[in-house]
This record gives structure tokens, sequence and C-alpha cells, in this order.
């Protein structure tokens, strides 16, 4: 029994086209890593297919998915430990939160600090103000 190349190249583009809809709806951290994960398994599968279909004799296809699959495997390790440190430190894994970990780079970005400092400042009991100026 013969299977078509239509079948597997169906079915990889569905998975892709999936994992593609993960990574760019989805909010949290770890289901984009696993959106990722769902793409590179189509790639696998196109890869192991096409290898079947043209009866490669060194088998490229397939050692090439052994690659693909370590790759994901160092890929995903690595992203969940910066996926659990992130998480450690805002207390959420929410991809929109992670903008706010980015170094300012306008100079509207930069003044925010000093204005926050500024408000913390003016906030400040008149009795605090003056031990300060003392001290």
């Amino acid at each position: 029994m013969h299977l078509h190349l239509a079948y597997p190249a169906v079915l990889a583009v569905l998975l892709f086209c999936v994992g593609l809809y993960g990574v760019l709806a989805r909010r949290n951290a770890i289901l984009v890593l696993m959106s990722v994960e769902l793409m590179l398994n189509a790639v696998n599968l196109n890869l192991v297919a096409f290898d079947v279909w043209l009866r490669d004799a060194l088998h490229a296809g397939q050692a090439l998915t052994l690659f693909t699959i370590a790759i994901a495997a160092a890929e995903i390790g690595i992203g969940l430990a910066i996926v659990l440190a992130v998480y450690r430190n805002r207390g959420t894994s929410a991809v929109d939160d992670l903008r706010d970990t980015a170094e300012p780079t306008g100079p509207d970005e930069s003044q925010e600090p000093q204005q926050a400092v500024q408000a913390a400042q003016a906030t400040q009991s008149p009795q605090s103000q003056k031990t300060e100026a003392t001290a």
C-alpha cells in the first residue's frame, strides 16, 4: 500500500497553521512555546514524508528531522527556563506583560522614571522632607 504525498503534506499544513495561530493569538508564554513545537513537528512531518516519497538512499530528510528534534528540545529547555525566571520576577507568564522588561529606547521612555521619582517626592509629607534636609 502506497500513501500519496498529499495526505501528510495537508496534515503538516494544518499542524503548521494551528501552531501559527497559537503563536499569534495566545498570551501565555507556555502556550506560545507549545505552538512553536507544533510548527516544528509539522516541518518534521514534511521532511520525513518527502524523504519517503523521493526514496532517498541516504535518508537525508530523516537525518535532518533528528537534528530538528534536537534543536527543538534545546529550544524548549531554554524557553522554559526563561519563562520560569520571568514568572518568578513578575508573577505572570503573559506575553503582553513582558514588554515592560524592555530597555528605554526613546526620550519619552527615559523620562518616565524621573517623573515617577518626582511624583513620589511630591507625595512625601513635609515632616519627612525636613528630616531629609537636615540629614
